[in-house]
């Protein structure tokens, strides 16, 4: 039975549970720190993969393995028997038959190397992630609202996958010495926005949820509406550079500012049908990609000089980097025409739109979520 207590007596001698503070806010939280660690080390190997991807392209290496096979082509050839049977099979192929034709095993293995790591650095990257994902998942530390977005990051790369293959299966077709470039732009495409998911999701989880609602009201709405529009603006000059080295465009014309000395080059409209000359056409595709650089630089000076009213150094010096990465882009796409587009330089100009691609989104983030700064920085 309980014992009566008498009403005057002292209550206070249980200790009180008390919660402690930011409890719920750490547990939305997760483990920010980690995933974003995590996700830099896929922005890591997804910069060299679009990389690699380059130069799988510029050595024509890219038709050398003729068929897809996700798990058992994690091998190389491990045999002179099958080492012959792969080379077989590429010599049955257009590109062999028009354009390599003579061949030797030796060179064959080192355009089949090419590839192979090409191919092997995805599969790497799906491993990385999906490690990632389900550590992640399987101790709860993906922070609330994130588990959607991450699994997105997961299901472009699986899609990738699959257009990769699509590509290189179009020039396997007859009469075809290299891939589709409307399927080459696609792929490369699909690798800037997975690129551009990455880096945005760093961003955010460089900095606390609260933080960022708190630095929302203090962004400026009008030039990270702008910055979008250069963003888009960039993706669609990626494309097109996809397309010229799609199909050597690059080459075709190399001198500067005239193209064969006109400002259009010769017979633009030749192939019939139509459309076909804005992805077939050499010189009109770099003509195309010429042009769009110039009015890009010119968007991006807009928004530079918009950028400049400011009141956040920080938010200024990013859009300071992207200015001067135009500059050196522009001047790098020069003079990649000029020189023929060889392999070393064309390479450097890619690298420089996946920085420069980096870089106008991290504008655009600071844009919208500045950060702090003291009064005496203002």
């Amino acid at each position: 039975m309980a014992t009566k207590r008498s009403i005057f007596e002292e209550v206070g001698d249980t200790p009180k549970q008390v919660a402690a503070p930011g409890g719920i806010g750490k547990v939305a939280q997760g483990a920010r720190g980690a995933i974003r660690v995590w996700l830099m080390a896929l922005f890591a190997l997804v910069v060299v993969m679009i990389v690699v991807g380059g130069l799988t392209r510029l050595t024509d290496s890219g038709l050398s393995i003729t068929e897809w096979k996700p798990v058992t082509g994690a091998l190389p050839p491990l045999s002179a028997d099958v080492w012959q049977s792969e080379f077989d099979k590429y010599r049955a192929i257009p590109e062999y038959q028009l354009q390599n034709k003579g061949m030797t095993l030796t060179e064959f293995k080192v355009i089949y190397y090419w590839e192979w790591g090409h191919r092997q650095l995805g599969r790497v990257i799906g491993l990385v992630w999906a490690a990632g994902f389900l550590f992640f998942l399987a101790t709860r530390k993906i922070p609330a609202g994130w588990t959607g977005r991450l699994l997105f990051i997961g299901a472009l790369g699986g899609l990738q996958g699959f257009i990769g293959w699509w590509m290189v299966s179009s020039g396997l077709e007859e009469g075809m010495l290299d891939v589709a470039s409307y399927r080459l732009a696609t792929h490369l495409g699909l690798a800037f926005v997975i690129f551009g998911f990455i880096s945005w999701y760093v961003y955010r989880l460089g900095r606390t949820q609260a933080d960022l609602l708190q630095a929302r009201r203090s962004g400026d709405a009008g030039l990270a509406r702008m910055t979008s529009f250069l963003v888009g603006f960039a993706f669609f000059q990626i494309l097109l550079g996809a397309l010229v080295a799609g199909i050597d465009a690059g080459r075709a014309y190399p001198d500067w500012p005239l193209m064969a000395g006109g400002f259009l080059p010769p017979q633009p409209f030749d192939l019939q049908p139509l459309w076909r000359n804005f992805f077939e056409d050499a010189g009109l595709v770099q003509f195309m990609h010429r042009m769009a650089g110039y009015l890009l630089f010119l968007f991006g000076l807009v928004v530079w000089l918009r950028a400049r009213k400011s009141a956040n150094d920080l938010t200024r010096f990013a859009f300071n980097a992207v200015m001067a990465l135009m500059l050196v882009q522009m001047v790098l796409g020069i003079v990649t025409v000029i020189y023929a587009a060889p392999w070393q330089i064309a390479i450097v100009h890619q690298l420089g739109a996946v920085v420069l691609w980096a870089l106008i989104l991290r504008a655009r983030f600071l844009a919208q979520y500045p950060l702090p700064q003291s009064i005496k920085g203002a």
